[in-house]
């Protein structure tokens, strides 16, 4: 009996473990069906991307130096790029409108590259004293600075005063006036200005604008080159290469004298305008000119909205410059290439001084 009893307790832990072992194989059986499906399923190509090799980080730093990068494009500042254009003679892109600040930031910066180039602009008119700087800037009226000048040595060496120019015979003044166009007009002026400095001033030119425009033929421009030249006043002589340049400039719009000169005084400091006019007057006659401007070698061409209206080949341009002979005293004219620096800037001429 305890034999029996022996044999079955030894039994039972090989009957447990068969059960647990069926219990296993019940569970893996599902395993095993989709092993064996998979095995029977097509095998799937992987990616290149699946295949590749991971980059590690020294790899991916090594490729970063190695692969060339593209340059970022060049900037460049706009009023270069525009002057490259202008130099080129290529057009200057379409003008766009501007504020006050705007505008008045671009016409002093005008005025200031004016006066590198013409550093030695003045009054072109030949005079030693007020009343013959007055007499002469009536008589420039319709006709060249050049051509009063070698007119009014010879009117001052027989009427040097006021006094003696009253009492003048008009025909032999309108004889000497002749060269100078208009001349019986200019003659009636002269004569008439020199009696009313006599009758109202005691023979002196009036330092004062109210004063200076009731005179015969004296208007606000001629009044403004006395005083700005002769009594140091500042003012803005608003001839026809003033207005023809100030508009061309888009400083105003206006077209009357008397508003041209209001809009543009309104641009600058007061202490400025005389000398705004002689750089303004010098560029309109020898570069700027009204049918056919020299656009290729103009300074300011970046900050011109007219760009374009004239010849921008820079040699061709070169060409359309213009110098008087009396512009430089004692400089013999010469082309207008010789007036280039080597930048292609009009330069002054060695010698070249400038007048009272």
């Amino acid at each position: 009996m305890a034999e029996k009893t022996a044999k079955k307790t030894a039994s039972a832990p090989k009957a447990a473990a068969s059960a647990k072992a069926a219990e296993s194989a019940e569970k893996a059986a599902p395993a095993k069906r989709a092993a064996s499906a998979k095995k029977a399923a097509p095998a799937r190509t992987a990616t290149p991307a699946e295949t590749a090799p991971a980059k590690t980080a020294t790899a991916r730093t090594t490729a970063a130096k190695t692969t060339p990068k593209k340059a970022a494009p060049k900037k460049v500042a706009p009023r270069k790029a525009a002057a490259g254009r202008a130099a080129a003679g290529k057009p200057v892109a379409a003008w766009k409108p501007e504020s006050r600040t705007a505008l008045v930031r671009r016409a002093r910066r005008i005025d200031r590259e004016l006066a590198e180039v013409y550093p030695y602009a003045h009054p072109e008119l030949d005079f030693e004293n007020p009343f013959q700087l007055l007499v002469a800037t009536v008589l420039s009226a319709q006709t060249t600075d050049l051509r009063v000048n070698q007119t009014t040595p010879t009117l001052f060496a027989k009427y040097p005063t006021p006094e003696e120019l009253a009492e003048a015979n008009p025909e032999e003044v309108e004889e000497i006036l002749r060269p100078c166009g208009f001349f019986r007009a200019k003659t009636k002026s002269v004569i008439g200005l020199s009696k009313g400095l006599v009758e109202s001033f005691g023979g002196e030119v009036p330092g004062r604008l109210e004063d200076l425009v009731k005179l015969p033929g004296v208007g606000r421009k001629t009044a403004f080159v006395v005083l700005g030249n002769a009594f140091g006043r500042p003012g803005i002589t608003v001839d026809t290469h003033f207005q023809r340049l100030v508009r061309r400039w888009r400083w105003t719009e206006e077209t009357e004298p008397d508003k041209i000169e209001a809009a543009v005084g309104a641009l600058f400091p007061k202490s400025e305008w005389t000398d705004l006019s002689h750089h303004v007057i010098w560029h309109g006659r020898r570069m700027c000119h009204a049918r056919k401007p020299a656009c290729g070698v103009c300074p300011i061409a970046p900050l011109c909205p007219a760009y374009g209206e004239g010849e921008t080949d820079p040699e061709k341009a070169k060409k359309l410059l213009k110098y008087e002979k009396g512009g430089f005293p004692g400089q013999r004219l010469k082309p207008p290439q010789a007036y280039l620096d080597a930048g292609g800037r009009p330069a002054p001429p060695l010698g070249a001084v400038s007048g009272t």
